[in-house]
């Protein structure tokens, strides 16, 4: 089976496609960009399924989530239609859905939506929190903890996640793109429901550091939601991920069932598998945007 993977370099769909062999990796890295449905099409030309993994969790510049997210799979179906490709699997979040006011969350709905009305088979994952080698979560929390002595929690209720590893995110993929799941839409979430501090304590304590922890109210992580989308080159939270910290991540919104028992993440949130996910280093000035933006402009 070949396979396209939209957003082929990134998290997810790096993994995926070191699983599968035959692929064509789809992102503005590989020189394709989800606006150019001619090179989409070109991409998926001999492609028996598409897996759309493309997506951001903030917006810089013209990448906004109407434009990749939502323009991108319109352009994405459109592709599929002329390349006569047969499925696509869509990698969407577990909690997207319409007027939540969370454009990171409305644009994924969007996009559910047009997937569901191609006409062509479809599988659409609600995926939860995905983590491994590479993540914005063990990668950003590990670092803060290695850089500051003091880190804040979301709220002063706790919330749960059920944490996926992307092992697991992966092999339900392929299911998916094998046409192993029958059901349109599932949800994706990990064996171990947790709360968010237990998780955070967990990833502090298997990179060997135990900060203080604060519980802080989620308007403040908002707050630092909109700073360092400004000043980070990738930020210690995005506005999107301050949203789904404070509602938690562990039921799909809206309902939508999970794949079936021998399909479905069975691995632990292990501090095994927190440690093969854990990043070199600290936060630094190198992790700063305008410290970026000078080097390069000595450099032009």
């Amino acid at each position: 089976m070949k396979v396209a993977i939209t957003g082929g370099t990134g998290f997810v769909g790096r993994h995926l496609a070191e699983r599968l062999d035959d692929v064509v990796l789809v992102s503005r890295r590989e020189g394709i960009d989800l606006d150019d449905v001619e090179a989409l099409t070109a991409a998926f030309a001999g492609c028996d399924a598409i897996a759309h993994c493309a997506g951001i969790n903030r917006e810089i510049g013209d990448q906004t989530f109407q434009r990749v997210h939502v323009q991108g799979t319109r352009n994405v179906v459109e592709a599929a239609h002329r390349a006569g490709v047969k499925r696509i699997v869509m990698v969407s979040f577990l909690r997207a859905r319409p007027n939540c006011g969370s454009g990171y969350h409305e644009s994924k709905w969007q996009a559910e939506e047009l997937v569901r009305a191609s006409g062509i088979e479809h599988t659409i994952l609600k995926s939860g929190m995905i983590y491994g080698a590479g993540d914005h979560m063990v990668d950003h929390v590990t670092k803060a903890v290695r850089t500051l002595p003091v880190f804040g929690t979301v709220g002063f209720r706790e919330r749960t996640a059920r944490p996926v590893p992307v092992e697991d995110a992966v092999d339900v993929l392929v299911a998916a793109l094998d046409g192993r799941i029958t059901d349109p839409t599932i949800a994706v979430m990990g064996v171990d429901e947790i709360t968010l501090g237990e998780a955070l304590r967990r990833i502090a304590r298997v990179a060997g550091r135990r900060p203080a922890f604060i519980p802080l109210p989620v308007w403040t992580i908002k707050a630092l939601g909109h700073v360092t989308e400004w000043t980070m080159v990738v930020p210690l939270v995005a506005k999107a991920q301050a949203q789904m910290l404070a509602e938690g991540v562990s039921e799909p919104l809206p309902f939508a069932p999970e794949a079936p028992e021998d399909i479905r993440p069975s691995r632990p949130f292990s501090d095994e598998r927190i440690r093969a996910a854990l990043p070199a280093g600290r936060f630094g000035r190198d992790d700063l945007r305008i410290v970026r933006w000078w080097r390069q402009r000595r450099v032009a």
